[in-house]
């Protein structure tokens, strides 16, 4: 199935192949390869996200992730949401804000907060652009701890830098200077 998969894909009949990657993800994950099936499912992701088609975008990837946690691989599966995230990010901003804090929470689980804090601008770009600055404030001092875990001083003084900035622009003086004063 992965090589007619493949076939529709080179040409370029991108509803057949997305449907082939489906049933050879399926397929794979009948016969305990897990590690495989992922991959044709992100393989069908991507197609969908060629066709536009956002909700299958976001449920391929999400089960891409849930079989890379089969193969105790959170990295992976959260490579796997964030790239949803990406993908869905100007079409449907709230899923996409979804898909980022789930992929922080999975690399958080692993110990890994390091790998999660591009993630974390990412939600607080969506968040800005969205005007919802509280919560834009939220993941930054999110940010902030994450960085500090993992010893990034720099990163850390940065985000609450930025989180004193966002209330600046929201014009929430007070909030300004209490989060300077607490992150000080």
């Amino acid at each position: 199935m992965f090589l007619v998969a493949n076939g529709f894909r080179v040409s370029q009949d991108y509803e057949n192949a997305k449907l082939a990657f489906e049933k050879a993800s399926k397929g794979r994950e009948m016969l305990s390869s897990p590690w495989d099936a992922a991959k044709s499912m992100e393989s069908a992701a991507a197609l969908a996200k060629e066709l536009r088609n956002w909700t299958e975008v976001i449920d391929f990837y999400r089960k891409a992730s849930e079989l890379y946690m089969q193969c105790d691989r959170p990295q992976f599966a959260s490579d796997s949401l964030a790239k949803a995230a990406r993908a869905v990010e100007d079409a449907l901003p709230s899923d996409a804000i979804k898909l980022y804090s789930d992929a922080c929470v999975l690399l958080e689980d692993d110990r890994k907060e390091q790998m999660a804090l591009d993630l974390y601008h990412a939600v607080t770009n969506i968040y800005v652009k969205l005007e919802k600055y509280t919560d834009a404030v939220a993941f930054l001092l999110k940010l902030g701890l994450a960085a500090d875990m993992c010893n990034a001083t720099n990163s850390q003084c940065k985000a609450y830098l930025s989180a004193v900035i966002v209330y600046l622009y929201a014009h929430d003086l007070k909030q300004a200077e209490k989060c300077y004063n607490d992150c000080s």
